[in-house]
């Protein structure tokens, strides 16, 4: 046996054979350390798990590989369901709702006659109780809690408990015993405990369900190394923080499900609450003959299904040599393109003036399907005219004020055919199938075909 000096980092764990200022795993500056290593010269046999081999026709499936929480919309990103050998990670800003979301799964995985863990490394067995006694109407007796850092008791109140679900709350403060001293936190422990539960989740002999709730950094991301993201099957974003009782929950990885999947939660004293029709959520209810300036409708597509969402500008003269253009709901850049198509191809003067656009609930436009019904908002607080309310537009504007066609036409045209809506007015060609009950379908070319319908023709 030889010893001989390696360089370790402190930050991850990477070893090299000489020192660096910048660590190549991790990107910190000055976390090399030199240590000690005995080397051993003699050759160990490494045990090998021997997996059997099998036929992929033969593998068994069945419908009941899911667990339905009857949390609608969790229920909706998720795919339908937790599915039993799975590990999803969970992650929110600070005070977003993550940990009250994964009691009230575990709270309802047990009203089923589930067995739950939670094992928390951040607080206290009765800081866990009194949030459970805020949000839950009854706490069932097969929830289990746990309060210890110690991912080694973790595993062992795996065996004890025998869970169906098993809730980390968060991966980032959890170690193994084998890494010390590396702190929990550290990419190496953060990485090998989500590994020893991914293993025991997805053992075959007996397949268990399991919720990381992981930190996020200032850059929004998870805490961690880009690679924990990659080692489980799902990763959920609960978007929305502080007094915002809006919560969007996004799948950005399923593996069982849609990717980009999105759920919709107010936040109550009691807990999330599921808004199971968005469409009512995201548009202000105006009675016949209350219709108001600068507001127009559209319709988003949020994950898989089509979202009804009212778009309000408010345009005011401006004293400054730079008038204002403000909005916290989409691109800076894609607004002050839409202003110039307004102003070039609407002939609607806005040089001197000041614009302001957000959207009733806070919906961010990521979408061009939105362009249209942002510039008759905008069109309508100019000229001081309501679009009625049971009106909506649907297309995106190119440079040269031509309307044109946008994914999903018909599922978001029948969405507003649902609603009750009286017209909708979509580029030429733009709906294949008019099959509606109540609407009808307006076909326009340009914007300024569009405006004239609306607005007196003059300059402003």
């Amino acid at each position: 046996m030889k010893i001989k000096t390696v360089y370790k980092c402190t930050n991850c764990g990477y070893k090299s054979p000489k020192w660096a200022g910048k660590c190549p795993d991790c990107g910190e500056w000055n976390t090399f350390e030199e240590a000690e290593e005995a080397k051993n010269n003699g050759k160990v046999a490494k045990a090998v798990s021997k997996q059997p081999v099998s036929r992929l026709f033969e593998v068994e499936t069945g419908n009941d590989q899911r667990l339905l929480t009857g949390i609608t919309e969790f229920d909706r990103v998720m795919g339908g369901g937790i599915v039993r050998d799975s590990v999803t990670i969970i992650t929110s800003p600070p005070g977003g709702g993550k940990s009250t979301l994964s009691l009230m799964a575990a709270a309802a995985l047990a009203k089923q006659g589930h067995r739950v863990l939670y094992a928390s490394g951040e607080e206290s067995d009765s800081q866990i109780k009194n949030r459970a006694d805020r949000i839950l109407e009854t706490i069932e007796q097969n929830i289990f809690i746990l309060a210890d850092t110690s991912m080694d008791r973790v595993l062992e109140a795996i065996s004890e408990v025998d869970p169906d679900l098993i809730i980390l709350d968060s991966i980032q403060t959890f170690s193994l015993a084998e890494f010390l001293p590396s702190r929990a936190g550290n990419p190496t422990q953060t990485m090998e405990c989500a590994s020893a539960l991914v293993s025991v989740a997805k053992n075959k002999k007996r397949p268990r369900a399991a919720l990381m709730i992981g930190q996020m950094n200032k850059s929004d991301e998870i805490a961690g190394l880009r690679a924990l993201e990659h080692l489980v099957d799902a990763v959920l974003v609960l978007e929305g923080e502080g007094a915002d009782e809006l919560r969007c929950l996004v799948a950005t990885k399923n593996r069982f499900g849609s990717t980009g999947e999105m759920g919709f939660f107010t936040m109550t004293e009691a807990g999330l609450v599921s808004i199971e029709n968005p469409s009512e959520y995201f548009v202000t209810k105006r009675q016949k003959g209350e219709d108001v300036s600068g507001s127009a409708l559209t319709v988003l597509k949020e994950g898989s299904r089509p979202v009804i969402a009212e778009i309000e500008s408010l345009v005011s003269a401006s004293f400054t040599p730079y008038p204002s253009r403000i909005s916290e709901t989409m691109k800076k850049d894609t607004m002050n393109t839409l202003i110039s198509i307004l102003e070039q191809r609407g002939n609607v003067k806005l040089y001197d003036k000041n614009v302001v656009i957000k959207t009733t609930g806070g919906l961010y436009l990521k979408e061009q399907a939105a362009n249209l019904a942002v510039l008759m908002s905008i069109a309508s607080s100019v000229y001081n005219k309501p679009i009625p309310s049971n009106w909506a537009f649907l297309a995106d504007v190119g440079l040269t004020g031509e309307l044109k066609r946008v994914p999903s036409m018909e599922s978001r045209v029948k969405e507003l055919d649902r609603m009750g809506f009286e017209k909708v007015f979509v580029p030429v060609g733009g709906v294949r199938e008019t099959n509606l009950e109540h609407m009808e379908v307006v076909e326009v070319k340009s914007l300024s075909q569009l405006l004239g319908m609306f607005f007196v023709k003059k300059h402003i």
